[in-house]
């Protein structure tokens, strides 16, 4: 009787754990069509090599990658601590370290082929470097977020100036069609010879302008509308989404099917555009977040029809891989800390011809990482 029994037992428990197991929640990557399959990414922690001169990062503003796969950073020396550059004092009360200047540019190994930057004859250097671009004829793009950064600026590689749109402290605001106002990030298209500025800090907009002339072409606020510049309340997931980009609109980027993406960092949402400034859709990630938004940068994939959107959450501090036809989030990497692939407030995401990303930091991050990526679905 009891052999009977423990059979019955074990039997009835089996058919239990087949119905837990069947009533179990499926994975997200197992949901997903093989072509939505997210890629895969691994930290280089030996990325980039060590700098010389006995140089050191300050917060790490901006990076982007080139036609020839070099990377370039941008930082902002004036935001390291005292304690972190005595070297540069006289008398030296220590050996470490030198600011490095502001620009500076690696190839794939992780070795420094260039650097340059600074205040000069000609143009207004910003008060905080905020925001780095290199087209593809070879035009390196600067913006700046400090109080007086209105102008957007434009060098070669070797940092000779070209020009420069607006004026320091000269904007009149989100409807200024000569000045900016505290831009946060640049993409260019050479083909129709115009630039698209995240306008930023200050304004509420997207402005496009010519890149040869810096003559205005164009602007547009949430929505495809006006922008304004009226008090807004503070961002509550509770309520209707605002009609109004919150500050700062801190990224554009453009896709191969004429596509607008904007990064509206504090309502954690990405607004997606026509080239002309009309409205197609929006989506949301990670929608409970307060302080500086949930939404810092964003790039697409490289493949044929780009169908990721890498993006960096500077609050949360974690990098996320979208689906670019809806903006679903498909995994997320990293987590705050200071070890190799955590990040401290990521700032910016680039991404190379072989789909690895680079990540920079800003606060007490200070610095870039290259995550490879280690998946074959391209």
């Amino acid at each position: 009787m009891m052999t009977a029994l423990s059979r019955w037992g074990r039997g009835l428990l089996a058919a239990t754990a087949v119905l837990a197991l069947s009533a179990a929640p499926v994975l997200a990557h197992d949901a997903h069509a093989p072509e939505d399959i997210p890629p895969g990414f691994e930290v280089d922690p030996h990325w980039p090599k060590a700098l010389p001169n006995n140089w050191i990062f300050g917060q790490v503003a901006g990076v982007a990658v080139d036609r020839r796969d070099h990377i370039w950073v941008i930082h902002r020396p004036r935001s390291l601590q005292e304690r972190q550059v005595m070297a540069g004092r006289t008398p030296q009360p220590a050996i470490c370290c030198v600011a490095a200047p502001p620009v500076l540019v690696f190839d794939q190994s992780g070795n420094l082929l260039r650097s340059w930057g600074g205040p000069g004859q000609g143009y207004e250097w910003p008060e905080s470097e905020h925001g780095i671009y290199v087209d593809d004829e070879d035009h390196v793009w600067l913006a700046g977020n400090g109080p007086r950064d209105h102008q957007l600026l434009k060098f070669t590689l070797d940092g000779q100036f070209r020009l420069q749109i607006g004026r320091a402290g000269a904007s009149t605001g989100s409807n200024d069609t000569a000045n900016l106002n505290r831009p946060a990030d640049t993409e260019v298209d050479v083909r129709t010879r115009e630039i698209y500025v995240a306008d930023g800090y200050g304004n509420r907009r997207i402005v496009v302008y010519n890149i040869d002339t810096g003559a205005y072409l164009r602007h547009w606020g949430a929505y495809g509308e006006r922008p304004h510049d009226n008090p807004l309340p503070a961002y509550d997931p509770a309520q209707p989404p605002s009609r109004s980009f919150g500050s700062p609109v801190h990224c554009v980027r453009l896709t191969r099917d004429g596509l607008v993406y904007v990064c509206d960092r504090v309502n954690n949402r990405v607004q997606v555009f026509r080239r002309d400034g009309t409205f197609v859709q929006e989506f949301f990630v990670a929608r409970e977040t307060r302080l500086n938004g949930a939404i810092a940068d964003l790039v697409p994939s490289r493949d044929a029809n780009q169908r990721f959107l890498f993006t960096v959450d500077n609050t949360n501090s974690v990098a996320r891989v979208l689906r670019r036809r809806d903006g679903e989030v498909l995994s997320t990497f990293g987590r705050m800390g200071r070890y190799a692939g955590q990040f401290m407030v990521p700032h910016n995401v680039a991404v190379d011809s072989g789909g690895n990303l680079y990540i920079s930091e800003v606060d007490t991050g200070q610095r870039v990482q290259r995550f490879r990526r280690v998946d074959q679905n391209r």
